[in-house]
């Protein structure tokens, strides 16, 4: 009997979390000041992102933009060029509007592989050079196992920390160890008691399905020892075997259909459980107690407002213009990276990114949309665009539409159907532009 998945597109494509992708991004030439850059863009709200290149070990998964230890005094010199970085970009904002940031997180990497001084001056930078009340909007910081102390955790939660999130990605030593990230369950649950003493809003669990060895009931036991903390969010991810990363040493067919489907089967054993454990769906991955309080302020809309990001990792976002520094995976051109980030003296030009033009924009702001469980309100892609989705995208949405993946809310909404979040990461790349389709496809990996 031929499998479904033969008929429709592979489930597992393209985790799609920002648009364009960052191997679409280009050297500029020539490369815009920064004054240049953010001359008549809007400054409230802005969100703040803080990038920390840091981890203990190098996840089997992982193609983040993260380096194993920091030898020497590379933290301090780290957190040196943020800082330089940090004041080229607020004196490039300018006074006369100052900006208003509505959120601010701490991502990597893993933030708190600083030690607890070296957090204290990273919210130091956030507060007192990029002016982010950080006490006002909260912020949000990833952690792991090994490194969420107590008093790395006290530094966070006393200066106004309110989601912590934390990388399990299994409860099961061998499925830890198979998806190359060694770590005891006792390790596991001392960090989640650290953190729940630290009494912040929202922790947040990640788990990953897919990995080698893993069953139902396997994938049931990391499920159920999650809910034990009651979070008030869950992240179920999708392995990825992804190139110059650890598992893409292992022999796996790229066409793996029965790995596929072993993904979609579990996603939705994961999904159902917490449906009926008090969890209401977000995204195809992020899941929240129904109970959890507000995240905080709600006038940031990802779709629409600008993003600054500080550190060699990180992007940002204007109407017209997302920038970054250079991008790579494998561990020597990763070093190589941070070493010129930390000895750079002048931030104050765009290196890396790629311009936003009108199609790129209805295209980024459709995806960030649909690609969210609440769907997308067709009035504000009118009003922002003077268009109608279904006129710009025919082809696109009427293929959803045939697959069923579209619910049923009427003219007012466009909105994926529970098959369709299934299918997150094949739609996703289903609204890319020729254009970044081929720069992705031209993009060397390294």
């Amino acid at each position: 009997m031929t499998s479904t998945l033969t008929r429709l597109p592979r489930p597992y494509q393209s985790y799609v979390y920002a648009y364009p992708h960052k191997t679409a991004y280009r050297p500029l030439a020539p490369r815009p000041t920064l004054h240049e850059v953010w001359a008549g863009e809007p400054r409230d709200p802005l969100s703040l992102y803080l990038h920390i290149p840091f981890c203990e070990i190098r996840c089997g998964f992982c193609n983040l933009f993260t380096r194993v230890g920091a030898p020497g005094d590379l933290t301090t010199r780290y957190l040196d060029a943020l800082t330089r970085q940090a004041e080229t970009v607020r004196a490039c904002l300018g006074t006369e509007h100052s900006p208003r940031f509505a959120n601010a997180a701490f991502g990597g990497g893993t933030p708190t592989f600083l030690e607890a001084g070296e957090l204290i001056r990273l919210c130091d930078i956030a507060e007192r050079v990029m002016g982010a009340d950080l006490d006002a909007i909260g912020f949000s910081v990833e952690t792991s196992p090994a490194t969420a102390t107590t008093d790395r955790l006290a530094v966070l939660a006393g200066r106004g920390a309110t989601r912590i999130s934390l990388g399990v990605q299994s409860f099961d030593e061998n499925e830890s160890r198979a998806a190359v990230r060694p770590q005891r369950r006792a390790d596991v649950e001392t960090a989640l008691a650290r953190i729940r003493d630290t009494a912040v809003d929202v922790l947040n669990i990640d788990l990953i399905y897919g990995i080698d060895g893993q069953t139902p009931a396997s994938w049931r036991y990391s499920l159920d020892a999650a809910l034990a903390w009651q979070p008030e969010e869950i992240y179920l991810y999708p392995l990825y075997v992804r190139p110059l990363t650890g598992l893409s040493r292992r022999d796996r067919a790229a066409a793996d259909l029965a790995w596929d489907e072993q993904r979609l089967r579990l996603y939705r054993e994961g999904r159902d459980h917490l449906l009926t454990q008090g969890y209401e769906q977000q995204s195809m991955r992020m899941f929240r107690r129904i109970d959890a309080p507000a995240p905080g302020p709600d006038d940031y809309s990802c779709q629409t407002d600008g993003m600054i990001g500080l550190g060699c990792g990180a992007r940002s976002y204007t109407r017209n213009l997302h920038y970054s520094f250079d991008y790579a995976v494998s561990a020597q051109e990763v070093r190589a990276i941070i070493d010129s980030y930390t000895a750079t003296t002048d931030f104050d030009r765009a290196v890396v990114g790629r311009a936003i033009d009108a199609d790129e924009a209805r295209r980024r702001h459709l995806l960030q949309s649909i690609l969210q469980a609440d769907g997308l309100p067709v009035a504000d892609y009118r009003a922002r665009f003077g268009t109608e989705p279904h006129t710009d995208f025919p082809v696109e949405l009427a293929r959803l539409a045939e697959r069923g993946w579209l619910a049923d809310t009427g003219p007012a909404r466009l909105r994926l159907s529970p098959e369709g979040l299934a299918y997150s990461d094949a739609i996703g790349p289903e609204f890319f532009s020729t254009a970044v389709r081929a720069a992705m496809a031209e993009y060397e990996l390294r």
